[in-house]
């Protein structure tokens, strides 16, 4: 079988994630301080410590995701599991690159660290007497319709952010757009349409300043060709450069997650296990959504690990 890791993006955190992993594995607990001293944060108190509020906040989030999610690669390999490739989602393409040798472990939280910190200071102010902006996901209502109606909204605020598979869509936009765009799109058919746990309209017209911000800052870091196959959230296709990676990581802030691409272009190249490597079942139940006979199974805790593991003996 040809293995592919998958990591969760932002929105699968919650308090206590990869403890775990971290009480069970001497090399877990050297990278979380490894972690710690790469981003300036005391990870252990952010993961094991922090309220779910608390990690809701996009400073704090992409780090302590990012951390878990390769915690649980980490354990996976101690327990004689390897990728041949990896892709992640949103946030989890960074985790991913790291799989892959295009970012370094030293980097990579850095890296993360300052895209949360432009992303969540692009988020303050926007709507700000009208509401939060966010994201919502849309269920029930096939994509192409979502779109339709999207688009005609965006100069209420309101955008396409991702497409997690042909029935299930996600919007960002302001506070005002999401209202306008919640209300058409229940009226055009969607059973539900649901707020996430994240802190700004990521992948959106709405982070351009973000996105400015982050090119110059990535230019302080190396971006290596990859070690083995990973796949871009922008293009849903196979990343074959650093300087590609390093440019398509700026792109994504603003741009839709393609994760159905991403997923059937894995498919084609001959993934058949997939392991969703980090904290929570999204990725599983997005997979298993588009193709249920695919094996795919999560692996972000030391139990999810091992019944992946016994399931495949």
């Amino acid at each position: 079988m040809k293995t592919c890791f998958l990591f969760p993006g932002q929105g699968a955190q919650y308090p206590g994630m990869a403890r775990d992993l971290w009480e069970s594995s001497s090399q877990v607990k050297d990278f979380f301080e490894n972690a710690s001293h790469a981003s300036g944060l005391d990870m252990r108190k952010v993961l094991f410590e922090s309220t779910a509020d608390e990690l809701k906040s996009t400073d704090k989030t992409q780090v302590a995701l990012t951390l878990a999610s390769l915690c649980s690669s980490m354990a996976l390999k101690e327990r004689g599991v390897a990728p041949e490739g990896c892709a992640g989602f949103s946030l989890g393409e960074y985790a991913a690159l790291c799989e892959a040798g295009v970012i370094s472990s030293e980097d990579v939280f850095p890296i993360v660290k300052i895209r949360g910190e432009l992303m969540e200071a692009a988020s303050r102010g926007l709507d700000a007497g009208q509401g939060a902006p966010g994201m919502a996901a849309v269920l029930g209502l096939q994509a192409d319709k979502v779109f339709a109606i999207v688009e005609g909204l965006a100069a209420d605020g309101a955008y396409l952010s991702n497409l997690n598979s042909p029935s299930q869509v996600v919007i960002s936009g302001t506070a005002q757009g999401l209202a306008k765009a919640e209300q058409a799109l229940k009226a055009a058919g969607a059973k539900r349409v649901i707020r996430l746990q994240v802190s700004g309209p990521f992948h959106s017209p709405l982070m351009a300043q973000a996105r400015k911000d982050f090119d110059q800052a990535l230019l302080r870091f190396a971006f290596n060709d990859p070690g083995k196959p990973v796949y871009s959230n922008v293009t849903g296709s196979r990343i074959t450069t650093g300087a590609e990676a390093r440019a398509l990581c700026g792109r994504q802030l603003t741009s839709t997650v393609q994760w159905v691409r991403v997923e059937e272009a894995l498919i084609a190249e001959g993934f058949d296990r997939f392991l969703e490597a980090g904290p929570g079942t999204v990725l599983t139940g997005l997979m298993r959504a588009l193709r249920p006979e695919v094996s795919c199974a999560p692996a972000g805790t030391a139990e999810a690990i091992t019944k992946a593991l016994e399931a495949r003996t």
